[in-house]
């Protein structure tokens, strides 16, 4: 089923399909929803709820975004991992889904630990694929004001130059290996790419100033799983070895020859993991 809710005054899509445990997965920018499709079908026995992120293929970003939180570019709107993460509730209550798994990659993965901030008790579970508990380091930071930069620039009737940093990250976030054995998946991607420029500035800035979770990582009570790809350019898999210290416990997983898009890239490693994870939470 593919509908809409509302959040804050903007009208966000999702899909919802199967039966079973439920399972929200949060995918990573600049794609949308779509990127888990090739993972969710080799999956049995879940329910799968798949938003597309505020601002991201079909959903609005909206009109009442803060501005200035990015010392940066201080005139940047931010859609925060706060605002992300309500947006994620929201859909629960809409859905009237009490408690639910989640998984997230990239931005998708520091939604959910924003989630176990506001919301510990309407999670059971924590898939992080791709994604880091760190803040951004100083050179990412200006990396962030760079890629503003690039969505703002172009005149009106010439090439958007959006659509270079589109280009770039379809390659750069894909893995090695499989732009070599599969060159089809980042030209998939990049047809997700469909992010507006004002959105994509109001994502860089909430990225920039997204706070540091290793604290939270020391206070997740319910079992996490972590899968990090050893071609990964954005995050490594290092970085994703403090998930063990969840006392919830953590298992980890390395797919050596995967990128940031790991789930996508090899979709059938990826959910033969996570169903075995999945295992635990089967009444």
């Amino acid at each position: 089923m593919n509908s809409t809710y509302v959040s804050k005054g903007a009208k966000l899509a999702f899909r919802d399909s199967g039966s079973g445990l439920p399972l929200v997965f949060l995918h990573p920018t600049p794609v949308d929803g779509d990127f888990w499709r090739p993972l969710i079908e080799e999956l049995a026995g879940i329910r799968a709820i798949v938003p597309d992120l505020r601002g991201h293929g079909a959903s609005e970003l909206g009109s009442s975004l803060p501005i200035g939180g990015f010392a940066h570019v201080p005139d940047a709107p931010v859609l925060s991992m706060e605002q992300l993460a309500a947006d994620t509730l929201a859909l629960l209550d809409h859905l009237e889904v009490p408690t639910a798994l989640f998984a997230g990659c990239s931005i998708g993965g520091y939604v959910l630990l924003e989630l176990w901030r506001q919301a510990p008790q309407r999670i059971r579970g924590l898939a992080f694929i791709c994604s880091k508990p760190q803040p951004d380091a100083e050179a990412n930071l200006a990396k962030r004001a760079d890629n503003i930069a690039q969505a703002r620039a172009g005149a009106p009737g010439a090439p958007r130059a959006i659509d270079a940093f589109f280009d770039n990250a379809a390659q750069s976030l894909v893995g090695a290996t499989a732009r070599q054995r599969h060159p089809e998946v980042a030209r998939e991607l990049r047809a997700q790419m469909t992010i507006m420029p004002e959105a994509l500035v109001a994502v860089q800035a909430g990225l920039a100033t997204r706070p540091d979770s290793l604290p939270t990582v020391a206070t997740i009570g319910v079992p996490v799983l972590a899968i990090a790809g050893g071609e990964d350019v954005s995050v490594s898999p290092a970085e994703m070895e403090a998930f063990r210290a969840a006392p919830g416990g953590c298992e980890f997983h390395l797919l050596p020859e995967a990128g940031h898009f790991a789930a996508y890239e090899e979709p059938r490693k990826t959910a033969a993991l996570l169903t075995a994870w999945l295992k635990q939470f089967e009444a």
